[in-house]
């Protein structure tokens, strides 16, 4: 029998049912929960569709997807959720709920259940602080689509023993995923080191050389599938803004993780992106990349913040690279740019981006510790 062979999924929207989808693909049931009783039919229409896709792509067999099917089962309450072993939080990202559904279920669950948040920029340790029992709380970031991503952020808090970290690795391997162990910090691995791929471009889009698309075109001739403003406009400049201040002010407004004027301006417009028609490079418009040397600047970045993640002990670079890769498709991880090319050039990178920059930013290219090593 599979280690957590009866998972609870708290929230059945596209979040909860994908991570729903995912643990009964790997043989186990699952008890898929929400308050509202029109959200639990969506959460398994959605997977039935999901599933569906699989089929008409030969992926599946139609027994196979009945077989997924009938391990899922809606729960209308919390203590419908006693059975489980392990309970994964997939709510609205606000700590307030969170906390209080985990206070019920400690309640209901016994204490062998190991509960678990897919928070994505709240300190698991400050969900975990409001149980009678915080050690058996940790985090367990999956990202979406939850049934197409490999990557997942299992995140342990002060108090969280590395057993219990070990051990949902060893789930999130057996249910098909690639973990990555993070300590609890803002934004965890992947939207902490993403935050200067995206504000570096801004930084060199104010400073009103080169546009948008060149810049993008410059990161995809690099090997990068999309460029830093074609994430931006996919995932929502709304969304980009939120993330990089919530990061920005829990990292004491270090200017690392600036949310540049530009980025607010285009929310204050409403060009949003994909979703809204208008957004950096929405409409997409043909562009001569940039020089190199632009793409050089925002990987010099992004290896800089990923080697202070490593001083901080926030992750190994094995996994931060892996984490970049999986997470947002990165052609190459920080520390494989590191390998490549040097410590010294990129500090050297760094330094020319300070000496430009206006007072104010110029900290934001002081090297990590990691890069102070002799090339």
């Amino acid at each position: 029998m599979p280690d957590f062979a009866t998972i609870a999924i708290a929230g059945a929207g596209a979040m909860g049912s994908g991570i729903a989808q995912v643990c009964a693909q790997s043989g186990r049931d699952v008890l898929l929960f929400d308050l509202s009783a029109p959200a639990r039919e969506r959460g398994r229409e959605a997977i039935s569709d999901n599933l569906d896709r699989q089929i008409s792509k030969g992926r599946i067999s139609r027994s196979t997807a009945e077989t997924i099917l009938s391990r899922i089962r809606l729960a209308a309450t919390p203590e419908a959720l006693a059975p489980a072993g392990l309970v994964i939080e997939a709510i609205i990202e606000k700590p307030e709920p969170k906390q209080a559904l985990f206070r019920a279920l400690e309640a209901i669950c016994g204490p062998e259940t190991v509960f678990a948040t897919n928070t994505s920029s709240i300190g698991v340790g400050e969900i975990a602080s409001a149980l009678a029992v915080p050690v058996r709380l940790a985090g367990l970031h999956f990202f979406n689509p939850a049934q197409v991503m490999k990557l997942v952020e299992v995140v342990g808090h002060a108090a969280t023993p590395p057993a219990l970290t070990e051990r949902l690795a060893a789930f999130a391997r057996d249910i098909g995923k690639t973990p990555v162990i993070c300590a609890d910090s803002p934004g965890f691995i992947v939207n902490r080191c993403a935050r200067p791929f995206y504000g570096e471009a801004l930084a060199i889009l104010e400073e009103g050389v080169f546009d948008a698309p060149a810049i993008d075109a410059a990161m995809r001739a690099r090997g990068y599938r999309m460029g830093p403003f074609a994430l931006i406009d996919l995932v929502g400049a709304d969304i980009n803004l939120a993330a990089t201040e919530t990061v920005w002010a829990a990292l004491g407004r270090n200017p690392r993780y600036l949310p540049f004027p530009a980025l607010r301006a285009q929310v204050a417009r409403g060009d949003l992106g994909a979703k809204t028609g208008r957004g950096f490079v929405t409409p997409a418009v043909e562009a001569a990349p940039a020089p190199e040397a632009v793409a050089d600047r925002i990987e010099a970045a992004l290896v800089n913040e990923a080697a202070h993640m490593c001083d901080e002990g926030l992750a190994d670079a094995a996994g931060i690279d892996t984490a970049m890769k999986l997470g947002l498709n990165f052609p190459r991880g920080p520390f494989e740019i590191l390998a490549a090319v040097g410590p010294a050039e990129v500090r050297a990178r760094l330094a020319a981006a300070a000496a430009t920059a206006p007072d104010a930013l110029k900290p934001r290219y002081a090297p990590a510790a990691a890069l102070d090593t002799p090339a």
